[in-house]
Formats: C-alpha cells, structure tokens, sequence
C-alpha cells in the first residue's frame, strides 16, 4: 500500500504526518513507523502522527516517538498537526481537537499555532532541578554556558537514572538571558537524543522558572535550537492553568512511501 505523508517542522521539531481517517494505516506496525522517522534509510523525523476522526471534536491527534512507539503528548507535534488541519480544509482558525492527554484547544493566526496545553498543578522543586508534566514528564535544570553542555550524554545519564529509570523523562538544560526569556536545550526520551526544539519541554521551563521565582511576569519566551516560543499562563495559588504554547508550524515537503 502506498502511503500520503506531509513533513512538518516547528522550530526545527519535526515530524511525518499522515491523515488517517480512513483507518488504512496499520498502527501496530512499529517497525515501520521507526522505518519512517530514520534520518538515513527513511523520511527522518522527531515523531510520527496520525489525523484521524474523533466524534466529539474536529479530530484526533495519535503521537509516536522516533523509536515507532506511541507516546505522551506532543506540544509542537500538536502546533504541527493544527497546522496541517488547516491545510486539509478541516478547520478555519480555531480547532478542538483530542490528544493522549486529553482535550486541547488551538487557534491558527498568520502561520502562528497557539495550542492550549493542560493544566499543572504539581510541581517538584528538588535541590538542583525541578520535575513537572506537561502532557510529557520533564526534569529541568538551570546552567551555565548553555552551548557547551553535552546534552546527549549527560541528558541520557539523567533519563535513564534514578528515580526516573525505564519509564524515563526528558531533560532540560536552561540558562536565563533576561527576566523573561530563557534558552533551553533538550534531550527527548523515545528520540534518545537532542532535538532541536520541544513544546512540552519549554512549556514545562517556563512554569518551572516562574514556579522559583525567576520570572515575575506570565508570560515567557524561549530559545531552542531551532527557534523562538513563547508560553503564557495563569499563575493561581493551586498550580497554573490557561497554558499556551505559541509559535511557528509550517509544511515542508509531501511524499508518498509504501507502508
């Protein structure tokens, strides 16, 4: 069978997106969903997602990681597949749609995706780092020189130690550049290397800083690798709620392969 894909990056995050509503793809194919994302012998791409048909809402977004499994939310997989929403005419601006981890509310303005994420409201604040989920679980650590750090290796020490062990968690490395804005590098569980860029993660940075006081405002922005994002929210006394990732997602390429 051959198979329409669309390519999709946001802020350098990339990923193969293929519309399944018509329930032709095979998902317990794992293998091939690795096939697919390898960036020698196939498309390459940080994850794999399917569009496909939710009775409630205008569609479901279903995530794998690189490594063929199906994983936890997506922030910019999510902004992505909005994106392509749009393209295939299923939605105009504004989008309700289901993810693993729930309902997820987006708006589509000028090729900017806003994409609401959940809500947090536990926190741990640990002496040197803090651990969150936004959708995905994520430990953050403040540093300096960010661009010397040697995020593979010391962020698949930290996924694959204590206490997160096989279950596992991304890592991220954050030095502050103002009172509002960080840069962030990031090591993703399932890829099990650097990305150029992760929503959940920055998500994730930018109420941890807040959480410890680093940020006074609700509003923050944030440097990956392959870009700027910005997160705002709402800072209430039992955790944080109205959360937005907003930045760029666009189509790169389109392509057939044989599933």
């Amino acid at each position: 069978m051959n198979m329409t894909f669309y390519k999709y990056q946001g802020t350098g995050n990339d990923f193969v997106i293929v519309d399944n509503r018509l329930n032709t793809i095979d998902k317990s194919n794992t293998k091939r969903i690795a096939e697919i994302c390898d960036r020698r012998f196939g498309v390459g791409a940080d994850g794999f997602i399917l569009l496909e048909n939710d009775d409630k809402t205008d569609f479901r977004m279903v995530y794998y990681n690189a490594d063929g499994n199906e994983s936890t939310m997506c922030g910019n997989g999510g902004r992505c597949i909005v994106a392509f929403a749009k393209f295939l005419g299923l939605i105009e601006n504004d989008t309700e749609f289901v993810a693993i981890d729930g309902l997820h509310l987006a708006k589509v303005d000028d090729g900017i995706v806003h994409l609401q994420m959940q809500n947090v409201s536990t926190i741990e604040l640990h002496q040197n780092h803090q651990f969150l989920d936004t959708g995905s679980p994520h430990h953050i650590e403040q540093v300096s020189n960010i661009s010397n750090v040697e995020v593979q290796s010391t962020g698949a020490k930290i996924r694959y130690g204590e206490p997160y062990n096989e279950a596992g968690s991304n890592v991220n490395f954050v030095e502050q550049i103002t009172t509002d804005s960080f840069a962030v590098r990031t090591y993703e569980r399932g890829v099990e290397d650097e990305t150029l860029s992760c929503g959940t993660g920055v998500t994730a940075v930018a109420i941890a800083m807040h959480k410890i006081g680093k940020v006074n405002g609700q509003k923050v922005s944030l440097k990956t690798q392959g870009g700027w994002l910005n997160v705002r929210f709402n800072a209430e006394d039992d955790g944080y709620n109205d959360i937005w990732l907003i930045g760029p997602a666009e189509q790169v390429f389109k392509g057939e392969l044989e599933w």
